[in-house]
């Protein structure tokens, strides 16, 4: 588990450790692709949105990867305000759409005591791609 704060300038050291730790586990290219690309949404979901109207320094994302069943688990959480509609947001919605199409599968939680965490499976021989 490793976790940076919730800036933009986090996202791709979160990307590369995701994709460094599928590639030991052996993942094919199509996987590492759709790793690459749903952790990059994940993290940048939580820079958008976690923190908006908290002022001060950023929370912090927290990325946790993990061998399972084969294939790969990835965890990507913060202590945000949790998923609510964001009328003055400038993104288009289609982050976690997208996350559910490239995965093996996907969960989106919100634990009770605040933030987002988003859950994802990966097929490393296949990817989704």
């Amino acid at each position: 588990m490793r976790s940076w704060p919730a800036v933009a300038q986090s996202v791709a050291p979160a990307r590369r450790a995701a994709i460094d730790f599928a590639s030991r586990l052996g993942a094919t290219p199509a996987a590492l692709a759709a790793v690459e690309l749903a952790v990059s949404e994940a993290v940048t979901n939580a820079v958008q949105h976690a923190y908006n109207g908290r002022g001060g320094d950023p929370g912090p994302v927290t990325l946790t990867v993990e061998a399972a069943g084969g294939g790969l688990r990835v965890v990507v959480a913060d202590e945000g305000i949790g998923m609510r509609p964001q009328p003055d947001s400038s993104g288009l919605g289609l982050g976690l759409p997208l996350i559910a199409q490239i995965t093996h599968s996907f969960e989106v939680r919100q634990p009770p005591r605040g933030g987002t965490i988003l859950a994802m499976r990966f097929d490393l021989q296949r990817g989704h791609l």
